[in-house]
């Protein structure tokens, strides 16, 4: 399998080479060159399958001659050591939670397929490669999880100062060893802003083996389609609603690429924070990026969504074909506390502010009759004052995120220029 650029004026490259270049030297974004679909006899046989043999399924073709069946069968096997279950929250409305892997957030698979590739790549030769990673939350806390003590891999995580939760921060800047905090005097955009021109600068390029954990990285964004893969599965009605909580819409287009390959998914609603520019895009098909707002569902504070060339992409620049396939939601703070609260008090299931947007987008947008699934990207404990100010009272701490907010902060603070930041690479 090829992979082109979404802006079709570099070179195709195999499944390894997109993965380590990470960007496209146009600035595009790496596309696979056919979308294979599965036959309605394969789909069969995949129901009641593990998580990863749906995913073998999903995952082969794509890395076709880059990884062995047996190699591709080991990674995604140690990518799902945990389960994403489908729960039951009110009569036609479940949620999928995506938050039972190791640092409770959704990127967890992504970052787990994506270090187990980049693992196996190193061993395959002796240059060490340097992550780059802009993260709005989770993605940080995930990447970093996943890349810790891989040999030939160094991690450096940037993040906007102040604009991530106490635990987000501690679970991506308190791990040491291969992995470095930056924390950024600027937004989410600012972040990943100085991440995209280090992968266009020549001279860095020239220094250093630079590859991306964000869900540009193909790696990241294609193994998210393999539990929206699942969930298709164990849906009895194929026309269900799939509320997407979104920033960077990497999560709603490896949805989508979930669909274009046969399994039997149905509308996509993709919610959003106050930062509603794809909404507002499905209304006008104008594409108009405005400042970032601070919200309190933080890992969608994003104004400029990365992976907004691969949903054209999709649907093949047909603005008629996505609008048929995809409606936009969008809920404002004081909502996002509303519902929180409403969830918990009629349902006793607790949303945490991404989820509880698209629970919200559920109960506006659901047809009767229709079931609506949402999905709950990160553990609501993540979260913790807002979900206490939601609530009227304070969460009971798990062990886990007790046992990390005793651990010592360890990052160093830089400017939002990039000469800086270019210095700080070429010296390490």
């Amino acid at each position: 399998m090829k992979f082109f650029s979404t802006n079709r004026s570099a070179t195709q490259v195999g499944f390894e080479e997109a993965v380590v270049n990470s960007l496209p030297a146009d600035n595009g974004l790496y596309f696979p060159e056919e979308i294979p679909v599965l036959s309605q006899q394969i789909i069969n046989k995949l129901k009641g399958a593990s998580l990863a043999s749906v995913g073998c399924e999903i995952m082969r073709p794509f890395v076709e001659g880059t990884f062995s069946q047996h190699q591709l069968k080991q990674i995604v096997e140690e990518v799902f050591s945990f389960d994403i279950p489908l729960v039951q929250v009110e009569e036609g409305i479940q949620s999928l939670e995506l938050f039972h892997g190791p640092t409770y957030a959704f990127k967890d698979v992504g970052a787990r397929f994506l270090a187990r590739c980049l693992g196996q790549f190193s061993r395959r030769s002796d240059k060490e490669v340097t992550i780059l990673v802009a993260t709005s939350g989770d993605t940080g806390g995930a990447v970093a999880n996943g890349f810790l003590g891989v040999e030939g891999v160094n991690v450096i995580i940037l993040y906007p100062s102040g604009k991530v939760s106490d635990l987000q921060e501690k679970q991506l800047t308190t791990l040491g060893g291969n992995i470095t905090a930056l924390e950024v005097a600027g937004d989410f955009d600012a972040c990943q802003a100085l991440v995209k021109q280090a992968f266009l600068d020549k001279e860095l390029n020239q220094t250093l083996s630079l590859t991306s954990a964000n869900s540009i990285n193909i790696a990241r964004w294609m193994p998210q389609s393999i539990y929206f893969a699942k969930m298709a599965l164990e849906l009895s009605d194929p026309s269900a609603l799939i509320a997407v909580p979104s920033g960077n819409y990497g999560n709603i287009t490896a949805g989508m690429l979930a669909k274009r390959m046969g399994f039997p998914l149905g509308h996509f609603l993709a919610c959003s924070n106050a930062n509603d520019v794809v909404p507002r895009y499905l209304e006008s098909c104008e594409f108009d990026p405005r400042p970032t707002i601070a919200t309190y569902a933080n890992a969608m504070d994003v104004s400029k969504p990365s992976n907004f060339p691969r949903m054209l992409e999709l649907y093949h620049h047909s603005f008629d074909d996505l609008i048929a396939d995809v409606d936009g939601f969008n809920l404002s703070d004081e909502e996002i506390l509303r519902t929180i609260k409403a969830c918990k008090a009629s349902t006793d299931y607790l949303c945490d502010p991404h989820g509880a947007i698209g629970y919200a987008g559920l109960k506006e947008k659901l047809k009767v009759g229709q079931q609506g699934v949402f999905l709950e990207t990160a553990h609501p404990v993540k979260f913790a004052p807002t979900m206490a100010q939601a609530l009227g009272e304070e969460l009971e701490i798990p062990a886990f995120a007790n046992d990390l907010m005793k651990k010592e902060k360890t990052a160093r603070s830089v400017s939002s220029s990039f000469d800086e930041f270019k210095a700080y690479l070429m010296a390490k």
